[in-house]
């Protein structure tokens, strides 16, 4: 009221305060006896009243043109700014996106349309919706492209006043040309260097016995072909090792090379010695580092991650997952045993230092995991300690050995259940892992948690997620078993006379069943480490008898392979009924004693709706890569996986397409 009152004063000037006096002035007069003067008085008065009211009329009409003229020219200047605004904008209907109003800048970014009446936004921008606006924010969350321009699009709702937003029925959007922004965003990302360190695998064993002129012939011949693929991808190549090289590469060329899968892989396997020994190398990129330092710090990891993998083969390491290509070849045996030795004194260093030794296998443990177990639990007493096996005995595809075990006095009270085990562990326990590498594949991930004190000991290939932080890493994927590595560190520890005979056929046990019975993945070392377990008094029949089966066993794994199908080289079975996993593995192995066949998988319901799928190998195949394309792990002749939720069609086609993938 007060600013209304304030307004009305500016436009009407104050006549009533002198018309008052006046005419007080003019009463007086006449009060006095003088009536002449009041009438003249009065007169003047009524004079200037009137005066004062037609101007007053006259200044109202001045003002209120003068409103009216600013109001138009105020309405002209906004429209007009609105259509010469530099910045294109559009209003439009959230229900069909039909544009209702539009500057000349923005249907300028449409020419080819040439309509401006009835046009819809969803037909110039195929896939758009104003659904943004109505959740609040308040810009497109994505670039939009016009004729090679790029636009970040702005907007907000237009609603009356006491509407909501949700019944808002107009958007008015404004476009901002971001495209030399953007082009110099991706040029910087693509420009990004990006470190990686590539690592000869068999330097040492092609060149061992050879002049060094041939070895100097020979890791030039490698050295030319690692120059010719960097300079495919304008990169820098340098040698920092005998055996070691720092490539430097921008990272859209990475991902030039992760198009063309690393074939650098396969073709330096056509660089030999006169030997006939083939090269093979491993490479490491760190990728999405915020600094130099940390990408090579990426690198390596991939680098020791690919060797530990059994090289021949790339990985590509970023902030939060791994990358793999290649892989496919042979892993290389190492002839010495250097580290075995070293293996087996930081080993033993860790147990004398420990106040308890707690080994683990992985989930449903078998043979192998379980032979593993004993050799460690002979390796603490000979030093004086004790170590207790870990084991859920009710789920282990051990069960035979198991028996034997605890039938032995030795080992009645050896064993412990995943629960005792973690209410007894201390920050001086000591945990063996053997047979897995995998965090989600342990016998009780609770434990493994628990434990500050972890030492590793596996031969399968490791993936993508691993145990880290082990103070003790013993992962060799060139081995045939976690047992055949585990008799290495006894034979470094202990003469083969103070081994006892049912532990001596445990460990056997475990080689056995992963080379079945020495027909793959068997080496030099591993006949080496067998002998030595024979020496030690395994007995060959006892070992055999710790497979066999009872007779549900022996018909579930036969009818399992009436129902294999050949599909590119490789037997697949999907039942829907649940079966034992035992038999499922059975299955997959026999399936490679019939010709033609090359690998096969057998996939068995787990009764939750899920499967689990057990892969074999004889030939090129690698089922290890084959089941991490499903979530899987293992070595190059077994891997397995368990898919859940899924039919027994849903997980053959799963499967198929895994195949398909990886043979290309």
């Amino acid at each position: 009221m007060k600013s209304k009152h304030s307004n009305k004063s500016l436009a009407e000037p104050r006549y009533v305060l002198y018309l008052f006096c006046m005419a007080a002035f003019s009463l007086a007069s006449l009060y006095f006896g003088q009536p002449y003067l009041a009438a003249a008085e009065g007169a003047l008065t009524l004079i200037l009243a009137v005066t004062a009211l037609v101007i007053r009329r006259r200044r109202k009409k001045q003002l209120a043109a003068y409103i009216e003229s600013i109001t138009y020219d105020t309405e002209n200047a906004k429209n007009s700014t609105l259509l010469s605004f530099p910045l294109p904008i559009a209003v439009f209907r959230l229900s069909d996106s039909g544009i209702v109003w539009g500057n000349d800048a923005f249907f300028a970014m449409f020419p080819s349309s040439g309509q401006r009446v009835n046009a819809e936004l969803a037909a110039l921008i195929p896939g758009f919706s104003g659904g943004w606006l109505l959740e609040g924010e308040t810009h497109y969350g994505s670039l939009v492209e016009i004729r090679e321009r790029k636009y970040q699009m702005y907007g907000n709702l237009i609603r009356s006043e006491g509407e909501t937003e949700n019944s808002a029925i107009m958007g008015i959007t404004y476009w901002l040309d971001v495209t030399e922004y953007d082009n110099t965003r991706i040029l910087y990302n693509e420009s990004r260097p990006v470190p990686g360190v590539i690592v000869i695998d068999n330097l040492e064993e092609m060149t061992r016995n050879f002049p060094e002129r041939v070895k100097n012939e020979i890791r030039d011949a490698v050295e030319d072909r690692l120059r010719v693929w960097c300079g495919q991808y304008h990169g820098i190549l340098r040698r920092y090792d005998r055996d070691r090289y720092l490539m430097i590469v921008e990272k859209k060329d990475l991902a030039r090379m992760r198009e063309d899968k690393f074939h650098i892989i396969e073709e330096m396997h056509q660089v030999e010695n006169p030997n006939g020994i083939d090269a093979s190398i491993s490479i490491g990129f760190g990728e999405d580092s915020s600094s130099l330092e940390e990408g090579l710090q990426f690198a390596d990891i991939g680098t020791e991650l690919a060797l530990s993998r059994g090289g021949d083969q790339a990985v590509i390491k970023n902030r939060l997952s791994f990358e793999f290509f290649g892989g496919r070849g042979f892993e290389i045996e190492k002839k010495n045993k250097v580290r075995s030795r070293v293996m087996a004194k930081t080993l033993a260093e860790m147990i004398t230092d420990s106040s308890k030794v707690f080994v683990m296998g992985h989930k449903f443990a078998d043979l192998d995991a379980l032979g593993a177990d004993v050799g460690i639990c002979c390796v603490a007493r000979k030093l004086g300690a004790k170590a207790q096996i870990v084991i859920d005995q009710n789920h282990s595809a051990a069960k035979p050995l198991l028996d034997r075990l605890k039938s032995d006095p030795d080992y009645r009270e050896q064993f412990l259940s995943p629960g005792e085990a973690l209410a007894q562990a201390d920050s001086r326990t000591l945990l063996v892992v053997v047979d897995t590498n995998r965090p989600e594949q342990v016998e009780h991930a609770g434990l493994l948690s628990a434990c500050k004190r972890v030492a590793v000991i596996d031969h399968h290939r490791v993936g993508a997620t691993y145990i880290q932080n082990a103070a003790l890493g013993f992962v060799e994927p060139y081995a045939s078993s976690a047992a055949e590595l585990v008799t290495e560190i006894l034979q470094e520890l202990m003469e083969a006379d103070e081994l006892r005979k049912v532990e001596a056929e445990a460990l056997l046990a475990g080689i056995v069943l992963d080379t079945k019975s020495f027909s793959l993945r068997t080496g030099e070392r591993t006949f080496d480490t067998a002998a030595w377990l024979r020496r030690a008094g395994a007995d060959t029949m006892e070992v055999k008898k710790l497979f066999q089966q009872d007779m549900e066993t022996t018909v579930a794994r036969y009818k399992l392979m009436q129902n294999a199908k050949l599909y590119r080289g490789i037997a697949i079975v999907a039942e829907d009924r649940q079966e034992n996993r035992i038999a499922a593995a059975q299955a997959a192995d026999e399936l490679l004693s019939i010709a033609g066949v090359e690998a096969s998988v057998v996939a068995v319901s787990d009764g939750q709706g899920g499967f689990y799928a057990s892969a074999r190998s004889v030939g090129e195949l690698n089922v290890q890569i084959l089941m991490e394309k499903l979530g899987g792990g293992g070595n190059r002749s077994a891997a397995a996986v368990r898919l859940e939720n899924m039919t027994a069609e849903e997980a053959e086609q799963k499967i198929r397409t895994a195949i398909d993938d990886y043979m290309g």
